[in-house]
């Protein structure tokens, strides 16, 4: 049996893994840390509420003995400069990511960015060289496994919401486009449970590269 840390969980994202994880017979234990409680009660359900994700050194006798990591915490780009963003989608991943590797070398982290990513770190888009840096970095810690998931457009399921407002907007009202796209094209697009059964699978099979495209969400989903 497994146990795994998911953060970001009262995100679209993150809500949706944790919904697969709670499901899934093959984990016993689903570690949320998050500033605010998910507001779910289950079995295998533990939340750590910790206000500073730039340093877990304070908590870092609670984080031993994890198969995986599950990091969907993230914040859109619009009105923050460069060094906010980076502080938040670089910053804080990082320190997860070295307390956990510290704590649990042999585990499988696996990180949320997003289509448009900048592994070169050089491109215009500020929001796409940070994310290329936050993965380089993450693939290059020495974990057993490292993957960067770039979901692209996805489709909230099971009742789940996004928190940004501009993104729920286009659920509520252009769903019918994000579904049209994905008639057409039927790997372009994912959908919360996708993304959930993927990085379980990640963690359990393994996966032959280490940044996933939808198309790879999709098949690692269904492994």
């Amino acid at each position: 049996m497994k146990k795994v840390i998911i953060t970001g969980s009262t995100g679209m994202v993150g809500k949706g893994v944790l919904l697969e994880c709670l499901d899934h017979q093959t984990i016993d234990e689903v570690l949320v840390i998050g500033r605010n409680s998910v507001e779910i009660k289950h079995p295998k359900l533990k939340e750590l509420i910790h206000k500073e994700f730039s340093n877990f050194s304070d908590v870092q006798d609670q984080l031993f003995g994890y198969d995986a990591c599950y990091y969907c915490l993230g914040i859109s780009a619009a009105g923050l400069n460069e060094e906010q963003y980076t502080k938040i989608s670089y910053d804080f991943t990082m320190a997860l990511a070295k307390t956990l590797y510290k704590r649990n070398p042999d585990m499988t982290f696996v990180y949320v960015s997003g289509q448009g990513t900048d592994s070169s770190e050089r491109g215009r888009m500020m929001w796409a060289r940070v994310k290329g840096k936050t993965e380089n970095d993450i693939l290059k810690l020495g974990f057993k496994q490292a993957f960067a998931f770039r979901p692209g457009a996805i489709i909230p399921l099971r009742g789940i919401k996004s928190r940004t407002k501009a993104y729920q907007f286009m659920y509520d009202y252009f769903m019918w486009l994000v579904k049209g796209i994905k008639a057409i094209s039927p790997n372009s697009v994912v959908d919360t449970t996708h993304i959930g059964l993927a990085m379980i699978n990640a963690m359990l099979k393994g996966y032959d590269k280490k940044v996933l495209t939808p198309k790879d969400i999709i098949i690692l989903s269904k492994l």
